[in-house]
């Protein structure tokens, strides 16, 4: 009973987005407010971590600070122009080389500086 009530429910939203005026709009709102309330997540949490770390941070010499902090930059300006970049083949390896350079620049120097 409990998954013909689920089902139900998913059904009366599809419908709604299919036959509402304007219901892909709303779609969209809604997507772009997750989207929002996903970075501000992100973004919070960089910020808590760097507020527990500082010392770890303020210890990098400068090279590992600039590549650092570059990683996380290079990180939002590819969530931010992901829709661009997936739009093509080229854009989408890029993308996805880019993103994992970064991981693996980020996760080097945290695991360097964290190394006795």
């Amino acid at each position: 009973m409990k998954t013909a009530r689920n089902v139900a429910i998913i059904m009366a939203l599809a419908a709604l987005v299919a036959f509402a005026p304007h219901g892909g709009n709303v779609v969209e709102a809604v997507f772009a407010l997750l989207t929002m309330c996903f970075l501000a997540g992100i973004s919070w949490m960089l910020y808590t971590l760097s507020r527990e770390n500082q010392l770890t941070l303020a210890t990098l010499d400068d090279k590992r600070r600039a590549i650092f902090y570059s990683a996380f930059g290079l990180i939002a300006l590819l969530i931010a122009g992901a829709d661009e970049l997936f739009s093509s083949g080229g854009g989408t390896v890029f993308w996805i080389a880019a993103f994992g350079a970064s991981v693996v620049a980020i996760w080097k120097i945290w695991v360097e500086a964290n190394t006795y």
